[in-house]
């Protein structure tokens, strides 16, 4: 490769020799490193106008999201990860972009002229930036955590990655509230905080069955979680507090004084049943009496079952009635009177289409 007259080294490789009279501990043998590296163990700061980008950015990318926070997290904490290229003639100057187009629009935006560069051996574009392992939400919990116990201030991460303060508290309290086997089932899965703000509204073991259930699902989503929030019993749920016992309506001594009220109310009509016992005892016999008197007489008990049968029958249930508690039984609760009166009445009106004597008596 021919000398790089406006390239010059910033910062050693990841992997520098080491210095005269290092003694390591470990116990191993050294042996020389013969392996085939990619890169140069140097990182070069390359002026922007000499890197040519591998693809077209597409339009309106500098308005997204994504290239943002690119632009914060340089403007805060700098360029972490230096760019990839290779200079596709080495009899020509320039270096052809492998990884890294819109950290370079970020750079110019922030108005840098050079940018730090790892200079590939070999055109390799299947290695740069092609198989990535994302960061899981759960990590980046711990990434932020760790971040702020370093003494790095919220402020600060809020700016870094273009986002504002809510934002990154909700991604700090993330796991509040999770149990710790739902957390192990979260650790290698993306999913917004939306999703553990429902699943902490669960109890330990209905957050198992939830977090089990989006993961069968594939769908670590914060519609699903509300859904299965939504379906949680009330028994299962943190959120909802247990019912209370309802208190005794009313004042206690207003319920004692009624009921005594009522209970004096009823021993007042035992007493005048009781009282009234033996008259009513007395008129039910002679009202037997006169009935079996009236069922004997042929002509009195024809017409009355020719005419008016189910009045004969309560006739013949109280004059073939053994007791008082039977003749009540089977009166069904009836007033004892009702049938004198009736047969009163019959007999009044035997005696005017004239029956005979007999039956009038």
């Amino acid at each position: 490769m021919n000398e790089l007259s406006t390239v010059r080294p910033i910062y050693p490789g990841a992997y520098p020799p080491p210095s005269a009279g290092d003694d390591s501990d470990l116990a191993y043998p050294k042996a020389p490193l013969n392996l085939t590296l990619g890169f140069d163990l140097q990182t070069w700061q390359i002026p922007l106008e000499e890197l040519m980008p591998s693809k077209k950015v597409p339009d309106g990318v500098m308005t997204t999201r994504k290239f943002k926070q690119i632009v914060s997290s340089i403007r805060e904490i700098g360029l972490i990860e230096p760019l990839s290229v290779i200079r596709p003639d080495p009899d020509k100057p320039g270096f052809l972009l492998l990884d890294g187009n819109l950290r370079v629009l970020a750079l110019k935006e922030l108005g840098q002229d050079t940018a730090p560069c790892l200079i590939a051996k070999d055109f390799e574009t299947y290695t740069y930036n092609h198989r990535i392992n994302r960061l899981s939400t759960v990590q980046e919990h711990y990434m932020l955590r760790r971040a702020i116990d370093k003494g790095v201030s919220k402020e600060r991460l809020a700016r870094a990655f273009n986002v504002n303060l809510s934002t990154i508290n909700s991604r700090i309290n993330l796991l509040h509230g999770i149990c710790p086997r739902a957390v192990d089932l979260l650790q290698d899965h993306q999913f917004t905080p939306d999703v553990t703000r429902s699943l902490r509204k669960m109890k330990a073991a209905r957050q198992i069955e939830a977090v089990e259930l989006m993961i069968a699902g594939n769908s670590l989503t914060a519609a699903h979680a509300d859904a299965l929030l939504k379906a949680t019993p009330p028994e299962q749920r943190s959120d909802v507090a247990p019912p209370k016992p309802e208190a005794p309506r009313g004042d206690p001594l207003e319920q004692i004084v009624r009921l005594e009220r009522e209970m004096t109310q009823v021993q007042t009509k035992y007493k005048d049943a009781e009282r009234n016992y033996g008259s009513e005892l007395l008129n039910l016999v002679v009202v037997r009496g006169y009935l079996a008197k009236l069922i004997a007489n042929a002509e009195v008990s024809t017409y009355i079952r020719r005419h008016i049968p189910e009045i004969f029958e309560q006739f013949e249930i109280l004059v073939n009635a053994v007791t008082l508690e039977e003749t009540l039984g089977q009166q069904q609760n009836e007033d004892a009177t009702q049938p004198v009166d009736a047969a009163r009445s019959i007999v009044d009106d035997a005696a005017r289409i004239g029956v005979g004597d007999d039956a009038r008596r």
